[in-house]
């Protein structure tokens, strides 16, 4: 327990005695430490938290100074003020205006009586932090092993959360890379888990580069990434750690990440099970319809429409003859990384790695989605910066064409560089590609000019460009922006009032489309045409 106040009182043969009635809550307060100085002004050299002793040799006794000697050791941060008294020491008793200055600034003031050295109060002090520590330690260590022994358990997710909390009265939910639960020992974790949403997005982002906490509805919320080499899971606290807690967080994060390093392992065959299906679902070019919904509905895949998409890993750079370098592909367990991590939020996990085309590329990684995934947000998360082809939605019988326009656009997409979706206009992208450039990005400033003088612009084009990329669907738009759909509505309407425009226009909606993609593909260069 830390050392209070009122402990310090309590000890045998210190003798310590207080000046005037202090209230309790000024007597549970915290020393950190225990240090000497006769200064007059010894406030700056204090860190918070000490019992500041002083034989009172250059003291003034003016009102006045005094209260400014005392306000200066409180706004130092010292918990309360000693004053050593005896024969050949300047004071017999405490002053009186220093009694008074001390009691008007809540500064507990307590006396040394003769018979005790300043050097017995630090030793007190001292001895008793040491066993504060050493009881932080003990309990640490006990949290520790009971966390081991959870984890030693058949599901030690839960388990050992449930230690966890038991030992140190802090909740804990972990989650996927998407954000949902796995497990909790929380008392209220849909609750905790809504109000760190944000966080755990962040955090996500980031893989296992670091972590972020923040208060929430009163409460402290932590979250730590999980994963050895890659992102497996996140790790959301719920409450403030004391030291010993706080001493056992890096291990709690060691082993559930072994914890789901494991239970990546054990789901290899099934990844495997359904790369198969996969590619079996694909070599039948007269798959039947019954057939082909019955494999998919066999892995939890039931769209009435699905799509192909294929992503191209980015190349490395490797060794070639004559002092250059070649470029070849992703190795192959890092390409199976990734495929894992976009089966994870693909719903059916209908995903294999196959070779690249040629030895310039990077290995593929080919999927089967149902339409109504945003796909371009989860190639985001998982697949940022890769060439990315997403085929047209077609009957689950007829993925093999998705597939192959898929392909075909990986071409357009490591142009672009952004994902490249086959039922974009074609016609709209020749214009984009043929027109002259200065031109079309006079038409873009034309329609997009009033919303790029507005506060906020640039958020407002961005939010159009994707409702339109979506078809209009709020809550695609809202998931790709990470904000709520009424969010998504209060823009477009904002940006519908400044332009004139109206997206149930047919016309003013294909000029606000054209112009995002114009400005998307970038400005113009000097002398471009």
């Amino acid at each position: 327990m830390p050392l209070r106040i009122s402990d310090l009182l309590a000890r045998p043969g210190l003798h310590l005695a207080l000046t005037y009635d202090v209230p309790q809550e000024l007597l549970s307060r915290t020393i950190e430490a225990a240090t000497v100085s006769d200064l007059l002004v010894p406030g700056k050299w204090l860190q918070g938290g000490e019992l500041l002793m002083t034989i009172g040799l250059l003291l003034p006794m003016e009102p006045a100074s005094c209260r400014a000697y005392v306000r200066d050791v409180a706004e130092g941060g010292a918990a309360c003020l000693a004053l050593g008294l005896g024969q050949g020491l300047p004071y017999q008793e405490a002053p009186q205006p220093l009694v008074a200055a001390a009691q008007e600034a809540g500064l507990p003031l307590l006396t040394v009586p003769d018979e005790v050295p300043f050097i017995a109060v630090t030793k007190a002090v001292f001895d008793a932090r040491a066993t504060e520590q050493q009881e932080v330690l003990h309990r640490a260590f006990a949290t520790q092993r009971r966390l081991t022994a959870a984890a030693a358990t058949s599901d030690g997710l839960q388990p050992m959360l449930a230690e966890w909390t038991a030992a140190t009265g802090v909740g804990a939910t972990v989650l996927d890379p998407l954000g949902r639960q796995l497990a909790a020992a929380e008392q209220e974790p849909g609750s905790a888990l809504e109000d760190a949403r944000d966080l755990v997005e962040r955090v996500a982002a980031r893989g296992l580069r670091g972590s972020a906490s923040s208060t929430a509805g009163g409460r402290q919320l932590e979250v730590q990434p999980l994963g050895a080499r890659r992102l497996r899971g996140l790790l959301l606290l719920t409450g403030r750690p004391d030291d010993a807690a706080r001493s056992v967080v890096p291990g709690l994060i060691s082993l559930l990440s072994l914890e789901l390093e494991r239970r990546h392992l054990r789901d290899e065959p099934e990844r495997r099970r359904r790369s198969a299906l996969l590619s079996e679902l694909l070599a039948d070019e007269d798959l039947a319809a019954d057939r082909a919904r019955d494999m998919l509905a066999s892995v939890g895949l039931s769209a009435e429409r699905v799509r192909a998409v294929v992503v191209e890993t980015a190349p490395v750079a490797g060794p070639r003859g004559g002092g250059g370098t070649a470029r070849t592909g992703l190795s192959e367990g890092a390409a199976q990384e990734m495929a894992a991590d976009l089966a994870l939020a693909m719903p059916g996990g209908l995903v294999r790695v196959t070779g690249g085309p040629g030895a310039a590329s990077g290995r593929l990684i080919e999927a089967v989605v149902g339409e109504e995934l945003d796909i371009h947000a989860v190639l985001g998360r998982f697949a940022p910066h890769c060439p990315a082809g997403i085929g047209p939605a077609t009957a689950p019988e007829a993925v093999r064409v998705s597939l192959r326009q898929a392909t075909g656009l990986l071409a357009v997409s490591r142009t672009s560089g952004a994902p490249a979706e086959a039922r974009q206009s074609e016609a709209a992208r020749l214009l984009l590609d043929l027109g002259d450039r200065r031109t079309l990005h006079g038409y873009a400033d034309t329609v997009l000019g009033p919303l790029d003088l507005a506060d906020g612009g640039e958020e407002l084009i961005a939010t159009l460009a994707a409702w339109l990329e979506t078809g209009g669907a709020w809550d695609a738009t809202s998931r790709r922006l990470g904000v709520h759909r009424h969010t998504v509505r209060n823009r477009l309407d904002k940006a519908m009032d400044l332009t004139g425009r109206r997206l149930d226009d047919p016309d003013d909606r294909f000029d606000l489309w054209l112009a995002t993609r114009i400005r998307r593909g970038g400005a113009p260069s000097p002398g471009a045409r």
